[in-house]
């Protein structure tokens, strides 16, 4: 945010798609970009931006068409009084720009931070926790579904989970479409890496955390599997780690012979499994709502049912 006598960032008419000012905004559906390996990443849409400038994340510029210059003033002024540019041009300019039709018509560029260990995000979460409320997490293996993963980050906030632990092959949270679906959770949730995987499951243990895994298909384990409520009821006040593996493949049996519980989601004859995100978000409702999760430490009930509602990404 400027200081009091800082100047705001320039409001700048752009026409042609060409501009050097908007080469962090080129071609956004290349793979290539926005990386791990980038200095920076992408936000898009309203929702998501709004999320960045509540966040200590570092907007770089924003980029919008005329109409949402003039619709959404907030994130204008948000992102100017941080000093930095915003850039307005014709819709067709920016569909020219970032290689595709840009329906929402809003697009930020963020300063990527510095990757933060697995470790650190639980401690600190541990360290906040009252007697009365233990945290959550969700621990990520081989999830690298952009949207898949985006949509987890979302689940994760709107039931209180303390952070997610993400192992090296999980996909980048910071890509545009994890952004996107997560409409900015991702700037929300703590996040960190998870090395060497699954020696570092060991040391979660350590500290304390109930490491519970979460298969569609629990006879593959010697464990009697719990549903999520009877896990939350078996531990509770207990800090849980929530392992979560990819669509298809699921955990690895050796993160899943690493679990002190497995954990099921019944489902009607028929049916094979669940989407990842899905599964997760039920598994995340019911242990959070038992054990007073909070993110920020403070004793909870589980989250406001007039908190929980469907936000299709604008």
């Amino acid at each position: 945010m400027a200081g009091p006598d800082e100047p705001l960032g320039p409001l700048v008419e752009i026409e042609d798609p060409r501009d050097p000012r908007l080469a962090e905004y080129r071609d956004l559906k290349d793979p290539a970009r926005h990386t791990t390996g980038e200095a920076v990443f992408v936000v898009e849409g309203r929702l998501a931006v709004r999320q960045l400038l509540a966040s200590p994340f570092a907007a770089r510029s924003l980029l919008v068409d005329r109409r949402q210059a003039a619709s959404a003033p907030d994130l204008v002024a948000g992102v100017r009084a941080c000093g930095s540019p915003v850039y307005v041009a014709e819709r067709e300019v920016l569909a020219a720009t970032v290689g595709f039709a840009l329906h929402r018509g809003v697009v930020a560029v963020a300063e990527r931070p510095p990757a933060v260990d697995c470790r650190t995000i639980v401690g600190n979460a541990l360290a906040r926790s009252r007697p009365a409320s233990a945290p959550v997490f969700g621990v990520l293996e081989g999830v690298n579904d952009h949207e898949n993963l985006g949509a987890m980050f979302r689940n994760a906030a709107a039931f209180g989970v303390a952070g997610l632990v993400l192992d090296p092959t999980s996909a980048d949270p910071l890509y545009r479409r994890s952004v996107r679906v997560s409409l900015g959770h991702v700037l929300t949730v703590p996040f960190g890496r998870a090395a060497p995987w699954p020696g570092v499951l060991e040391e979660l243990r350590a500290t304390g955390l109930l490491l519970a895994a979460l298969a569609p298909h629990p006879a593959h384990t010697h464990q009697t599997p719990l549903r999520p409520r009877e896990l939350a009821r078996k531990w509770q006040g207990r800090a849980v780690a929530l392992l979560v593996g990819a669509e298809g493949n699921g955990l690895s049996d050796a993160a899943l012979a690493a679990a002190d519980e497995i954990v099921t989601v019944p489902m009607a004859p028929g049916v094979d499994s669940l989407n990842v995100a899905t599964a997760a978000a039920i598994a995340f409702y019911e242990i959070t709502s038992r054990v007073g999760a909070s993110r920020d430490g403070a004793d909870n009930e589980g989250p406001s049912p007039g908190r929980v509602r469907a936000v299709t990404p604008r």
